[in-house]
């Protein structure tokens, strides 16, 4: 059963008089425990495709339906609310908070997703997801003294520390080296798994598709092609 549902999803923007329509009536849905890779040539709508699924942005028409709740009719509170507390997300960079360490990225995180866990269970969480990700070794590190590898492996453990239900990765690799690149994508695909979460990922390396479930081929706002 899908968890997450894009029904004739468009986006159009208005330049002066003219409109131009970036994407044009997207259907996708997407399971748990699954990762969904978005592909396709610079302009074919597949990151404005992913800032709508997670709320960033809204669309023109369709619906976007999380959980069987239609997120095109909640206000803008509500929406903040969904993507705090049921969605984690992973950029090409780290963008991890310069002055603070690994344990304290992820405390600032659970304190923005409003965790209800105790001090003591914050404690035993991080410690738990640190261990997933490899990084229980660094976790008084800061940023500047870690490696472009170890930063993503603390921004993904920084999206998953909550519980999401949805992980969104936009080009999680495009900044990492051919053996990093590897490295990360085994472990977001070995977390969606584990942790029964529903992955969609926006990406420009081929490479990288032999470890998702399902690849959607985009080109001028519409999908080309499904593989899965």
């Amino acid at each position: 059963m899908a968890i997450f549902t894009l029904d004739e999803v468009r986006k159009t923007f208005k330049n002066g008089e003219i409109k131009e329509e970036i994407l044009k009536g997207i259907n996708l849905s997407l399971r748990e425990g699954e990762i969904t890779a978005l592909v396709g040539a610079s302009g074919s709508g597949k990151s404005t495709l992913l800032t709508i699924a997670a709320g960033l942005q809204a669309a023109t028409n369709g619906q976007v339906v999380f959980n069987g709740n239609n997120m095109t009719t909640m206000n803008e509170e509500q929406i903040r609310q969904i993507r705090a507390s049921q969605f984690g997300f992973v950029f090409q960079f780290a963008h991890l908070v310069p002055f603070l360490t690994v344990e304290e990225q992820l405390l600032l995180m659970l304190d923005v997703s409003e965790s209800k866990l105790k001090k003591q269970e914050q404690k035993i969480e991080i410690n738990r997801i640190l261990k997933l990700v490899e990084m229980e070794h660094r976790r008084n590190a800061y940023p500047s003294s870690l490696s472009g590898g170890e930063k993503q492996r603390v921004a993904i453990a920084r999206a998953i520390i909550h519980k999401p239900k949805i992980l969104f990765a936009d080009e999680p690799t495009a900044s990492l080296d051919s053996k990093r690149s590897k490295d990360v994508m085994r472990l977001i695909r070995d977390l969606t798994k584990t942790l029964n979460i529903t992955t969609l990922m926006v990406t420009h390396d081929e490479e990288m598709l032999s470890y998702v479930d399902h690849i959607i081929k985009m080109s001028d706002g519409l999908v080309l092609e499904k593989e899965f």
